[in-house]
């Protein structure tokens, strides 16, 4: 399971180090507005879907919590159908679709994860509160 902080369960963005601070920079910046997670994790740490309204604490390397999202929507889908709209707010830079789907088959490759276009996503929406 996910670590809970103060009766909320959390996020990590990336992985840690120079990546995880990055995106929880654009987080806090407000850029980064969505997310998406691969649905096998969901299974492996036998958690449900985050849903609307749901608030989340973005977590450092430390497990500290740094921000406080909620959800504005929450969406399972293949990676393959993906939104350019989705993709864009993630807010890191990608300049089309083709580039996000690059960058993000290579992260999931380097994590030893095997993705194509009918592998089962979690699109999550998301606006900073705090």
């Amino acid at each position: 399971m996910w670590p809970r902080i103060n009766g909320m369960r959390s996020i990590e963005f990336g992985t840690p180090g120079e990546m995880r601070g990055r995106l929880n920079a654009l987080v806090m910046a407000g850029a980064k507005r969505a997310t998406t997670g691969l649905l096998d994790e969901y299974r492996t740490e036998a958690e449900g879907l985050e849903y609307t309204g749901e608030r989340l604490a973005v977590l450092d390397d430390d497990r500290l919590p740094v921000a406080t999202i909620e959800v504005t929507a929450a969406e399972l889908t293949t990676f393959g159908a993906v939104t350019w709209e989705h993709a864009a707010a993630e807010g890191e830079g990608d300049e089309s679709l083709d580039e996000w789907r690059e960058g993000h088959l290579r992260y999931w490759a380097e994590e030893g994860v095997a993705v194509d276009d009918g592998t089962p996503v979690v699109c999550i929406a998301f606006r900073l509160v705090d």
